[in-house]
């Protein structure tokens, strides 16, 4: 039964562990978003990936454990275009130290002053790529997206988008930054993108939607 189980679902991401850096009861997670996977079987598919604190190298996963009560300071580097939101739910910052996110702007030459938002209209212009939600934590963070059309014509198109030696790490992105607090008691939780952007799946929702590894993943907290 689990053989047939992993043949269909798939085997678990790697896990990312964060927990041996944790340090004055913080630690740092860094993410990015990727406009395509080019190093799996799926290129066209859009994707997170985590930094490998061990390696400095960013991995194909979405899952990532840390430490209970502990304060999460998060760096996601997006490199995707926009995409509004189906529900301006979705662009409303909560759950985060502060109630905001940072964001800065790289424009492929230079990087504009780091800004708190709380909320994104994402029809008054094309403001967000993705979301990093934790339903259980009451966490929701909209992925700020670069904003024009030549910006998101210019996305980069190898993943991971700073590779060495590369330079798709020039590609127009923004950088997020924001911080929460994990639970004092330690448990599983899972994590999601409320975008759909499966495209050329049933409403948006397959594909990377709903696939570990790309645009859902798991957070696991260590008590």
């Amino acid at each position: 039964m689990v053989f047939v189980a992993l043949h269909y679902i798939g085997s678990q991401p790697p896990v990312v562990d964060y927990t041996p850096l944790a340090s004055n009861g913080q630690v740092n997670v860094t993410m990015m978003t990727a406009p395509q996977t080019t190093v799996t079987d799926k290129p066209d598919w859009v994707t997170y990936f985590i930094k490998d604190p061990s390696t400095g190298q960013f991995v194909h996963t979405t899952y990532f454990e840390v430490p209970a009560n502990t304060k999460i300071n998060v760096t996601i580097l997006g490199y995707d275009g926009c995409t509004p939101l189906r529900n301006p739910l979705w662009g409303h910052v909560t759950g985060t130290i502060g109630g905001v996110e940072n964001v800065s702007y790289f424009n492929g030459k230079t990087y504009s002053a780091s800004q708190p938002i709380s909320t994104f209209n994402s029809y008054a212009n094309c403001s967000v790529q993705h979301t990093f939600a934790i339903p259980g934590l009451g966490l929701n963070v909209p992925v700020a997206s670069v904003t024009t059309v030549q910006e998101n014509s210019e996305l980069c198109s190898i993943s991971p988008c700073v590779a060495p030696n590369s330079s798709e790490a020039l590609a127009p992105h923004t950088v997020v930054t924001f911080s929460f607090m994990t639970p004092k008691a330690g448990g599983t939780f899972r994590w999601q993108c409320f975008i759909p952007c499966g495209g050329g799946f049933l409403d948006g929702n397959g594909g990377p939607m709903s696939t570990p590894g790309y645009m859902m993943g798991q957070m696991e907290v260590q008590a």
